[in-house]
């Protein structure tokens, strides 16, 4: 009886992970995008793609780009939100937001001085976040903020990272956690689930070639981007705990030149997992 409700778990544990929808992140095709945008995105549907994290045209007019998304079975689930934008006219990604049908929008940038990040930096984005936060709520819009690694410096006994998510209202703004940009700076992508269980709404997941040497400024050699599973961010650990902490939704971005090739490669692994 024991082994058979053990099966049974691992059958429903399965069957939830099957159902989730893996989407993509349109960075990851910036370079394709330059030259063929109608090509790229049939071939975005064709990797068995639905969701995707945009938020542009690439040129084109909207009801034209909005057309190619419909003919690929595309739907933009979550715009980017440029920060200043965010700061001085946040209706403005709110109208970007519902013009694309999407539930979510992400920061991923804060502007700082050159590689120097503190925590005035910190405290000006906790309010920035909070007041368009609020009024994206108000619209059915979720905030997320997308930190780049420079937010792990140290602070107080922990980092600027823990200030901010203290102090952004979780009703208002929370975070897409990129697994790549957690652990690049130093941080355990589980361990940040579990000490802030919720709080990530949103995830990119992106694997780091083994061997990178990490730093807390927010850049990084785009080819150490590789398949999922291949590297050394362990994929695998966190999409044990990812939908158990409450992330609601996930994109693929990969960064390198090799994207179109290891994309696919990516949601073979993601989709092997047990």
């Amino acid at each position: 009886m024991k082994n058979l409700f053990t099966l049974l778990l691992l059958c429903v544990s399965f069957v939830v992970f099957a159902q989730t929808r893996i989407g993509v992140q349109l960075y990851s095709f910036r370079n394709e995008f330059k030259t063929d945008v109608p090509g790229t995105l049939e071939k975005i549907s064709k990797m068995g793609i639905t969701e995707v994290e945009g938020g542009g045209t690439y040129g084109m007019s909207f009801p034209d780009f909005k057309a190619l998304l419909d003919k690929n079975n595309l739907s933009v689930t979550s715009v980017g939100a440029d920060y200043k934008e965010l700061e001085t006219n946040p209706q403005a990604v709110v109208d970007n937001a519902k013009k694309f049908g999407a539930k979510y929008a992400m920061c991923a940038w804060v502007p700082h001085n050159g590689d120097d990040f503190t925590i005035d930096d910190a405290k000006k984005a906790v309010d920035v976040f909070n007041r368009a936060g609020k009024l994206l709520k108000e619209n059915g819009i979720t905030l997320c903020y997308h930190a780049h690694g420079y937010e792990f410096r140290p602070y107080n006994n922990e980092t600027l990272f823990d200030y901010m998510a203290k102090n952004m209202d979780p009703k208002y703004a929370n975070f897409e956690m990129d697994v790549f940009w957690i652990k690049h700076p130093g941080q355990d992508p589980v361990a940040l689930l579990k000490k802030y269980p919720g709080r990530f709404k949103m995830m990119h997941l992106k694997d780091r070639k083994p061997g990178t040497e990490g730093n807390q400024l927010g850049h990084a050699d785009v080819e150490t981007n590789v398949v999922l599973g291949s590297g050394d961010v362990g994929i695998a650990d966190i999409m044990k705990i990812a939908r158990k902490q409450g992330v609601e939704k996930f994109y693929i971005e990969d960064e390198s030149s090799r994207s179109m090739e290891q994309v696919p490669q990516s949601l073979a692994f993601l989709k092997g997992l047990k």
